[in-house]
């Protein structure tokens, strides 16, 4: 492997990638853009099994690349949700560049500004358990996922990215209304949040 390529970076942007693929799943199934999305989460997954040990798969991770500079360019301009889904494919185009650091000038901490952007351009309120807002939960799950990496490792990273995966998904369910999705138990994370603010 590359001594330049960062694992950890690459890590929270997969993760990022995971968590906000809920609520893109949604939209591009209402938009009929469902097969790009899943071609692009088939390069997201590609690079969590490389993280995992596994091989990447050039071929799987150019078409994911290629659907992901894509994706918000067709996305039809009068559907809710375009710029959401606009900054989620530059956060898959930014991870899947950073598996090619030196074909590819790009940070992990500039993809996931990109999952910053998605949530705070989410098109309707939205409340989220104790947040009163998408950009609110999308800081405090960055800062979870990092935890929980230094802590954990990759398996538990992975579990964490789909728990929120579903909070997204559920968060786009209820479409342009405000709402209140369940998180359980999530003191830690609005503890964290408490303290940025």
């Amino acid at each position: 492997m590359d001594e330049t390529f960062d694992a950890v970076g690459e890590a929270l942007c997969c993760a990022a990638a995971i968590r906000l693929s809920g609520a893109v799943q949604v939209l591009t199934e209402r938009s009929g853009l469902l097969d790009n999305y899943n071609s692009i989460m088939a390069g997201v997954e590609n690079i969590t099994a490389f993280l995992d040990g596994l091989e990447l798969d050039n071929d799987l991770l150019g078409h994911a690349f290629g659907e992901s500079w894509c994706l918000g360019a067709s996305y039809p301009t009068g559907l809710a949700g375009r710029a959401f889904v606009d900054d989620w494919s530059r956060l898959v185009f930014g991870t899947v560049g950073l598996t090619k650091p030196k074909q590819c000038n790009y940070v992990a901490a500039r993809a996931l500004d990109f999952a910053s952007q998605a949530a705070a351009a989410w098109p309707s309120a939205i409340r989220i358990g104790s947040f009163d807002s998408l950009a609110r939960f999308e800081l405090a799950c960055q800062q979870e996922a990092e935890d929980r990496l230094r802590k954990d490792g990759l398996p538990a990273l992975w579990k964490l990215a789909e728990v929120r995966s579903k909070q997204y998904r559920q968060a786009a369910e209820q479409g342009a209304s405000p709402l209140v999705v369940d998180t359980g138990c999530y003191a830690a994370v609005v503890s964290v949040v408490d303290r940025c603010s």
